[in-house]
């Protein structure tokens, strides 16, 4: 008697009531055996994806460590600003008591030298005027001499008259004549310029801050 020749049971066998095989699909078999070329590409293929699998995790850290710089600086920026600030303020601190001080000796040497200055600067002004008064303190009759030939040449031909003026600053002066005045004081341009300077650095660092700008030097 010859046995019935059964198919093997695979998932996608389909069989009728009586058991008999209605349909199903072949056994798909798995390639084991690859040729050289093959193993070569898929080698450089799962290289390649590595590789791009590594560079994208790189890129990740890189964006995540650029944000954090980029915060560390918004957080910093406001105190660098701040130390930048008090810099440029010690700065112009330090500049104004080393002018202050080269100032105040030059005209130690020279206590007439804003005066000559200024007379020869108001040449135009004063010509015309039959009187021209020069107040100061501490004249000699030299200073006296020089003040007068400097209007000289200047243009200035009306008379000159001196008036002492006690307690006044030996570089400090006051011009008076028919139709104007002029005055200078060390003290005084030096605040000027101090707070000049203080309103420059307050508008530049947003805030204002006063500079304590040394008093009583030159």
């Amino acid at each position: 008697m010859t046995q019935p020749q059964h198919q093997p049971f695979v998932f996608d066998t389909e069989f009728d009531a009586n058991g008999a095989v209605v349909a199903s699909r072949p056994t798909q078999t798995v390639k084991r055996v690859y040729l050289a070329a093959e193993v070569e590409a898929l080698t450089a293929q799962a290289r390649a994806e590595a590789r791009q699998q590594a560079m994208n995790e790189i890129e990740g850290v890189q964006a995540m460590a650029l944000a954090e710089i980029g915060q560390a600086l918004n957080r910093a920026l406001p105190g660098l600003a701040r130390v930048a600030h008090e810099h440029r303020a010690a700065s112009a601190e330090l500049a104004l008591a080393a002018a202050r001080i080269i100032a105040g000796q030059a005209l130690e040497r020279l206590p007439q030298g804003p005066l000559h200055e200024a007379l020869e600067a108001l040449g135009h002004e004063i010509d015309a005027s039959p009187r021209l008064v020069v107040r100061t303190g501490g004249l000699s009759d030299d200073a006296r001499a020089r003040i007068e030939a400097v209007c000289a040449e200047a243009g200035f031909t009306g008379q000159v008259s001196f008036r002492d003026t006690p307690g006044m600053d030996a570089a400090a002066f006051a011009l008076e004549w028919a139709d104007g005045r002029a005055e200078y004081s060390p003290e005084d341009s030096a605040r000027r310029v101090g707070e000049a300077l203080t309103a420059a650095l307050a508008t530049e660092g947003g805030h204002a801050e006063t500079l304590n700008t040394p008093q009583g030097e030159g």
